[in-house]
């Protein structure tokens, strides 16, 4: 499997036309060696940090060629938020489900330098994918946690939710699929894509190319057994959602 990489991304695959794009805004916990976050080492572990699970199942949907290519994002959410807009409040976050970051307390000069360094690279390389090897389809791939500690008493019961927000062309076929594997799906849950859908609003809806994001339960992607699981349920789930834009 080709793999290209950089400091903001990481490419796997061949990107083809008319193919399958996968696209992982928060499949990392790496932070540079010259950034101090103030946070205990453990936070890059949490989902703070890094959607979990994301990186793996993204690997095996590339190897097995149920999707062509995936984009990665190359740092931790907590470095900068991808999936923001960039003059969003929540880009470089002082806080996450009650953890402070104090290292991310910047200036407007230090704040542009990070956008420059990460956030602008790493959206300029999915733009350049898109633009040399238009999609049919793109998957936004995220995973959330069971339980909040700012709020452990908000239940989150989904196995795995489904967001869009005004090209809704892939919303039931794949809310359909996914019922048929015996799973509980959130519709627009436990986030709306109406709300929280920058990175698609941005390369999928600006550009007329038909998606589905996806926010898999983390406790569900535990280990090598579970991303495989998750990534054969999806092969299956993508084959079904092919048919739905076939010409």
């Amino acid at each position: 499997m080709m793999t290209q990489s950089a400091e903001a991304w990481t490419l796997l695959g061949q990107p083809k036309t008319g193919g399958i794009l996968l696209i992982a805004d928060h499949a990392s916990n790496f932070v540079p060696s010259d950034l101090d976050l103030g946070i205990e080492p453990h936070c890059l572990d949490l989902h703070i940090a890094v959607d979990l699970g994301v990186a793996e199942v993204a690997d095996l949907l590339v190897a097995s060629e149920q999707v062509d290519a995936a984009i990665l994002s190359g740092v931790s959410r907590l470095v900068i938020d991808c999936n923001r807009e960039e003059d969003a409040e929540g880009l470089i976050p002082l806080s996450s489900d009650g953890v402070l970051i104090a290292g991310n307390d910047l200036t407007p000069a230090q704040r542009q330098q990070r956008v420059e360094r990460f956030f602008a690279p790493y959206h300029q390389k999915i733009a350049d994918v898109i633009a040399q090897h238009r999609p049919s389809m793109i998957l936004s791939l995220h995973s959330f946690t069971d339980q909040l500690a700012s709020d452990p008493d908000q239940e989150r019961p989904w196995h795995v939710g489904i967001l869009y927000n005004q090209d809704d062309r892939l919303a039931d076929v794949s809310i359909a699929a996914l019922e048929e594997e015996g799973l509980r799906v959130g519709n627009q849950l436990p986030y709306s894509g109406k709300i929280l859908n920058a990175t698609m609003n941005r390369h999928a809806e600006a550009n007329g190319i038909a998606y589905i994001g996806l926010e898999l339960r983390q406790d569900l992607l535990q280990d090598a057994a579970s991303h495989r699981l998750w990534a054969e349920r999806l092969g299956r789930m993508i084959a079904k959602a092919k048919l739905k834009i076939a010409p």
